[in-house]
């Protein structure tokens, strides 16, 4: 008789970080477009309008998929009034009539649509990266306009709710393209954005106006109803404000897609003109090999032909400068030019210090020492000068510190290469892998650098320095502040304050926080990258000019 197995069941499979990071990020990105919960979606659905991302998707070419940038904007924001999920607005591009287009749609479910500070910010953001790149625009308008109870953190300063509308003005003045569908409402200072674009469709029962029926009654006593006021038919026959009424949203947008299709193509930017056949990169899951936390090594070369076509890569110095890896490859038959962090271990051979011979030491990767800078400021310019936009993968801990890293010129010589980031004149993109610690931020083209797109996987942490060293330094500067005011901490207050200085420390870490903020345009799965990059790419072929390079005074 078969004796009934008694042994215990194999333990399941064992987590990775990795599987936890990608499932929170895939849940928190609902949450983030679930906008202002199910009951103001069906709110604007009893309106007969569709939601943000429903009119979008009914606008782009059918399989096609949307890039949305800025997902997070307002994350964990403004919790005291309700939050304000995604900034209230969605962005992103995507595919209309064959074409690239940035598209800008006010979400109604949140706030009615309202601005928030965060709202115009990242409505900037995505205008700025349209006129980069020379993207059309579509906007899809439906708000009530600046949130009132923060007019005076949204309204009056340089990128402000004002900024949008001089953004509006620039672009059409460069000739880039720009559409907008009112399908709600357009009030107040917002009314300036769509009548400021090239052509100007209103839905029937939507409002267009400076002031509302209620504020026109308490300003100047009239009494006149929405309609009269600014209805899409008033607009459309006696104004003459809009260009095309539409009965509802769907015909909005048919319209759209129409008159997209008839825009002139511009010429392509010099690099595009000089795309091949896109071949497959090999396969491999990035996940295996960058780990989550950081104290993983790997070669970062393998990162980087995971990445291009056919897995070639055409590395410049490659035995000099090793922490920091430059070279040529394609990616979507793109040409690009690399610039990544190096995380390996390296043993460095070093020049004869008066005994025979070389010395060596060993250099940790992830740091820039001053041979790394000279040779990625110098590649740098060499890409300027072939016209090769620049890719910066970005796993920095920051430049050498130390008697022998200053006495060598560490800080002449990484000045040099924040100049050749600063005044590079190809599309930068950087895609931030893992640390983007301190001035290795700027060195590998941080926010501050004028990147065309900025991505930072689940892993990456943005901060001046990393987790432990930030809280150890600011418990040492609480601890000194206790005792010249006469308190004697003992180990459990010790104790207490580095946990509460860490975990505050650590949340600032999270990509999330950076992305809220739009430190980040946005958190990209790993195995989503070479995909990213390719589309990120031809979004800025579609700019033909390309300025003189110069780097005015360069440390040598």
């Amino acid at each position: 008789m078969t004796q009934p197995d008694t042994s215990a069941p194999p333990a399941p499979p064992t987590r990775s970080a990795w599987q936890d990071a990608l499932e929170r990020l895939a849940t928190d990105r609902l949450t983030v477009h679930a906008g202002g919960g199910a009951k103001a979606q069906q709110r604007q659905h009893d309106k007969n309008r569709l939601t943000a991302r429903e009119r979008i998707r009914q606008l782009l070419d059918d399989g096609t998929p949307f890039d949305e940038l800025m997902t997070f904007a307002g994350w964990e924001m403004y919790q005291d009034v309700g939050g304000c999920p995604s900034g209230g607005t969605v962005t992103g591009i995507g595919q209309i009539q064959g074409r690239p287009w940035m598209i800008i749609a006010n979400d109604a479910t949140v706030k009615a649509g309202a601005f928030f500070p965060i709202t115009a910010k990242k409505v900037i953001r995505a205008q700025t990266i349209a006129l980069e790149n020379h993207l059309p625009v579509v906007y899809l308008v439906d708000s009530a306009g600046v949130y009132l109870p923060m007019q005076d953190e949204i309204f009056p300063d340089q990128d402000d709710f004002g900024r949008v509308f001089y953004l509006n003005a620039r672009m059409s003045a460069r000739g880039i393209p720009q559409i907008a569908a009112i399908m709600g409402n357009c009030v107040a200072g917002g009314a300036y954005l769509p009548v400021m674009c090239d052509t100007l469709i209103m839905t029937e029962g939507s409002g267009l106006y400076l002031a509302g029926p209620a504020l026109v009654k308490a300003a100047i006593g009239q009494v006149v109803d929405s309609e009269d006021l600014g209805g899409a038919s008033m607009h459309a026959s006696i104004a003459g404000t809009v260009d095309y009424k539409e009965p509802d949203d769907a015909a909005a947008l048919r319209r759209i897609r129409a008159l997209a299709d008839l825009y002139a193509q511009g010429e392509s930017a010099p690099f595009a003109r000089r795309r091949k056949e896109t071949l497959p990169a090999p396969e491999r899951d990035l996940t295996d090999l960058v780990g989550f936390d950081g104290s993983k090594t790997y070669d970062v070369r393998d990162l980087i032909t995971a990445l291009v076509d056919g897995g070639e890569f055409h590395e410049f110095k490659a035995e000099y400068g090793e922490t920091l890896v430059c070279g040529f490859a394609r990616a979507g038959g793109f040409p690009v030019a690399f610039v990544a962090n190096q995380r390996t271990v390296i043993k460095k051979k070093l020049k004869a210090g008066g005994e025979p011979g070389l010395r060596t030491r060993i250099e940790v990767g992830g740091v820039i020492y001053g041979d790394s800078a000279d040779k990625a400021a110098r590649f740098i310019m060499d890409a300027n000068q072939a016209g090769v936009p620049l890719v910066f993968l970005s796993d920095v801990t920051g430049f050498m510190v130390g008697r022998d890293s200053e006495q060598e010129g560490i800080i002449r010589r990484g000045a040099k290469l924040v100049n050749a980031v600063s005044n590079t004149v190809v599309p930068k993109i950087t895609i931030i892998t893992g640390g983007s610690f301190g001035a290795g931020n700027y060195a590998m083209n941080g926010k501050a650098y004028a990147p065309r797109f900025l991505f930072a996987w689940p892993s990456a942490k943005y901060a001046v320095m990393s987790g432990n060293a930030a809280a150890k330094t600011l418990m040492d500067i609480q601890l000194a502040a206790l005792k010249r005011a006469g308190t004697e901490p003992d180990d459990e207050d010790i104790l207490r304050l580095y946990d509460e200085v860490k975990s505050k420390y650590d949340t600032e870490l999270d990509p999330r926080y950076a992305a809220a903020r739009l430190w980040v345009d946005e958190i990209i799965p790993p195995n989503d990258t070479r995909d990213r990059l390719i589309r990120a790419l031809e979004a800025c072929a579609q700019n033909p000019h390309q300025d003189e390079f110069r780097v005015g005074v360069f440390q040598v």
